[in-house]
């Protein structure tokens, strides 16, 4: 980035930081200094979910060294999932000066006082891939279209049963064929526009009778995976095996790639062998999942370029601690119950065993060792 060079060279010298010292004791959110003037560098604290999903790896490694590119001090931590850590990590970051916040909450409901504090500080939050609600103290937020990466998990679904061709379009195939479902945490935001997406494109096809559901649970409670944990979904799917009896399943929508490896795991268990497994979609794109859609267990899962998002809220708080407004293309979605964030959204690709070497391996996300 050109307009970064100046900054990176400045910081180098050693000047910014006796700049920040001395500005940094008044301002605003936006990163202006009292005299108006732009400040850039210092600390940035980043609050990241968990160490058990590869995405969250690569998310903070991405994160830490863009920032630290443009000549930033990092503060990254990690959760493991746990709401009072999370808080207590903010709350560290806010006490030892973060000149800003990239926050991907593990419950976007449980952060409203800790963002106070933040907003007491004069500290900008970025939210990052979740939305935060409850609060009116998060600035700007970033993440894909999460309706839309909903409505490719059908559409690849539909497509690997064989109801629409590659193009899209139907084939005139009736079915029935005989599918469940599953969504994603509860806690997460995200988690209802995946499953929104989602069903907006299957229930015409389940109206009609060309999927049919043998469980009968089709409600987001009833399909819902508490943070997103595999072997939740392990668990739910061989619970439904045993209600559905002797029933052949066709397909199965999985929101995520961990817990589409819990439910292989559990069909597997339950009699099904790795060449006659139910079509299974997944998100993420992380590296296990793409072995098991090589090897033809996984039919698909959703690429969202990690290193896109990582950029997008780098750039977001370059721009505020810069004092400039940051880019966004998205006002009027993200109601997150107090305010309507500013949002930017990137775009994401459906992957299969067809596109996975176009799409991971040209890209440079993956190398073909990584996939071995």
């Amino acid at each position: 980035m050109k307009k970064h060079s100046m900054l990176k060279a400045i910081a180098g010298a050693g000047v910014l930081a006796l700049g920040i010292g001395l500005a940094g004791c008044a301002g605003d959110r936006t990163g202006n200094s009292a005299g108006g003037e732009q400040e850039a560098g210092g600390t940035i604290g980043v609050a990241m979910p968990t160490q058990q999903s590869e995405r969250w790896i690569a998310d903070g490694n991405n994160v830490k060294s863009q920032l630290e590119q443009l000549g930033y001090q990092v503060d990254l931590q990690y959760a493991n999932d746990d709401i009072p850590t999370q808080v207590s990590q903010i709350e560290n970051m806010i006490t030892t000066g973060a000149k800003a916040l990239i926050v991907a909450s593990i419950d976007g409901t449980t952060l409203t006082d800790v963002l106070q504090q933040a907003k007491e500080a004069n500290i900008p939050v970025i939210a990052y891939d979740r939305l935060i609600n409850g609060t009116e103290n998060v600035d700007y937020y970033t993440t894909f279209d999460n309706y839309k990466v909903g409505v490719q998990q059908a559409t690849s679904l539909l497509t690997g049963l064989g109801v629409l061709d590659a193009s899209g379009k139907e084939t005139g195939a009736t079915g029935p064929f005989n599918v469940e479902l599953f969504a994603g945490s509860p806690d997460d935001n995200n988690a209802t526009f995946f499953w929104n997406g989602a069903m907006d494109t299957l229930k015409p096809y389940m109206d009609k009778g060309v999927l049919k559901v043998p469980s009968g649970q089709t409600e987001f409670g009833q399909a819902a995976i508490l943070r997103w944990l595999p072997e939740t979904a392990q668990k739910r799917m061989e619970n439904i095996l045993t209600v559905i009896g002797g029933t052949k399943l066709n397909g199965v929508l999985s929101p995520y790639d961990g817990l589409s490896i819990g439910i292989i795991s559990a069909l597997t268990s339950g009699g099904y062998s790795a060449s006659d497994l139910p079509v299974i979609t997944g998100q993420d794109a992380e590296a296990g999942s793409i072995k098991s859609i090589i090897a033809g267990e996984q039919y698909s899962t959703i690429f969202k370029d990690t290193r896109e998002l990582a950029k997008q809220a780098v750039t977001m708080v370059d721009d505020i601690r810069k004092g400039q407004t940051p880019e966004t293309n998205d006002t009027k979605t993200y109601d997150n119950g107090k305010k309507v964030v500013p949002s930017y959204l990137l775009q994401s690709t459906i992957v299969t065993k067809d596109n996975y070497k176009a799409v991971l391996l040209d890209s440079g996300y993956y190398t073909e060792a990584d996939l071995k």
